[in-house]
């Protein structure tokens, strides 16, 4: 092999290891973004469009409205009662669903024998599709005094079919199946608080409600903050178990705003107006998120 040779191959090296190193780092992720792009923001800038006009979701013929989608949804009485229930079910849901994950949490990370056998069981509902859930839970409720809940407590309650209830009864439904999520987050965490400070408490004097207030919900900061997240944007966006249990029912106790735009896009053929709705829920679930994440992140430096 002559010298000629050597050198144009070295040279023929060096030009392929500098256009890799120089190669624009997005051209590796072009594919993904093109994807994401044509399942995600393609679809999401779709329905903001139709959101400002009157499409029927059959064909192209369409025009623009305007506001009036809006507008509309001001004046819908059912619309407006919904956001009342959106609400209500998310405040119960994260604020049970996250006490019920801590004291989970607080249970199988004690030195128990069966604590791994425990963490299956608690987790194992959150496997199971929510319309399963949902069918299950609607034997649970049976309004037969004499079976499900009914029949273990003796009481007589039409737990999804009575208005006063119903929305607390879904509430308690997701809680059953989500309560695992929450206590596996916490878990975490909790397994992350060194067990010197633990110890450093206890020669100081500290209890076990002291060491838990002064020592381990401080460092707990960031699992609420991801707790608190996910079941707040879980329960604004709730439809599977609703839609599943009572379909927004008994007349309009359980009616969200997901279950409102499902029926006004599928069931009365106005999808501007639905996606008008959907686009008001996501700003909505976007600007709590963000307060949330405000101060949630301000607590977590705090701590």
């Amino acid at each position: 092999m002559t010298s000629l040779t050597v050198q144009r191959r070295t040279a023929g090296t060096r030009r392929r290891r500098r256009f890799s190193a120089n190669s624009p780092s997005w051209l590796f992720a072009a594919p993904a973004l093109v994807v994401y792009a044509l399942v995600v923001l393609y679809p999401a800038a779709a329905g903001v469009v139709y959101a400002f006009t009157d499409w029927s979701g059959i064909g192209q013929d369409m025009s623009f409205v305007g506001l009036a989608n809006f507008g509309a949804l001001l004046n819908d009485e059912q619309a407006m009662g919904s956001i009342g229930n959106t609400l209500l079910l998310t405040v119960a849901i994260v604020a049970v669903q996250n006490g019920v994950g801590l004291l989970l949490a607080l249970g199988v990370n004690a030195k128990l024998k069966s604590r791994a056998l425990l963490r299956v069981i608690f987790f194992a509902p959150v496997v199971v599709s929510p319309v399963m859930v949902a069918f299950l839970w609607k034997y649970v409720y049976n309004p037969d005094p004499s079976a499900g809940l009914n029949g273990l407590l003796g009481l007589s309650v039409d737990w999804l079919g009575d208005p006063s209830v119903a929305l607390w009864s879904i509430a308690g439904m997701v809680v059953w199946q989500y309560a695992g999520y929450s206590m596996v987050i916490f878990l975490a965490g909790l397994e992350g608080v060194p067990k010197e400070l633990h110890e450093a408490a206890m020669i100081d004097g500290a209890g076990t409600f002291q060491r838990f207030r002064y020592v381990t919900w401080p460092l707990l900061a960031p699992a609420v903050t991801i707790n608190l997240m996910l079941s707040t944007i879980g329960g604004l966006k709730l439809f599977d178990q609703i839609f599943a249990a009572t379909n927004g029912g008994p007349g309009y106790a359980t009616e969200t705003l997901s279950t409102v735009l499902y029926k006004q896009a599928f069931v009365f053929g106005k999808f501007g107006y639905s996606t008008a709705i959907a686009l008001v829920l996501a700003l909505f679930v976007a600007a709590v998120s963000l307060v949330q994440v405000y101060y949630l992140r301000n607590r977590e430096v705090s701590a």
